[in-house]
């Protein structure tokens, strides 16, 4: 916003909220979401919230989604892939959790490579991986 909520110009707000827009980026939460999905959610609120203190913007389309698609329903379980991998167009990078990479996990990891978006792995402990990036 350029102009001020008076309609005088106000540069210095608007270059304020243009830095702090631009340092942050989209980052796509890739983790877990069947087996133990209470587990599986906690974390991923987790995940979620790490990436907030290190004051990125994240993506998890399976907390999103799964809250009006039906997991069971083999058709809605690939429309909330395929809107997710949208998403994941968006990203800066995509950041995997954990040490097991479910079946919906490597498509989305597979197709950040294909897009040459940046990949971070971390444990459940939101530790990087050393080693990890890719």
């Amino acid at each position: 916003m350029l102009y001020n909520n008076e309609g005088y110009l106000d540069s210095t707000a608007y270059q304020a909220l243009k830095n702090i827009e631009e340092e942050k980026k989209i980052v796509f939460i890739c983790s877990p979401y069947k087996g133990d999905i209470e587990i599986n959610t906690l974390r991923a609120k987790r995940y979620g919230r790490y990436a907030v203190n290190k004051r990125q913007v994240p993506i998890i389309p399976h907390l999103m989604y799964t809250q009006f698609l039906n997991e069971d329903k083999h058709e809605e379980r690939q429309l909330g892939l395929d809107m997710g991998l949208i998403l994941l167009s968006k990203c800066q990078e995509i950041w995997v959790f954990g040490s097991r990479v479910s079946k919906g996990m490597e498509i989305e990891i597979e197709e950040a490579k294909r897009r040459n978006i940046l990949i971070k792995y971390y444990d459940i402990h939101c530790k990087p991986i050393v080693g990890g990036d890719r």
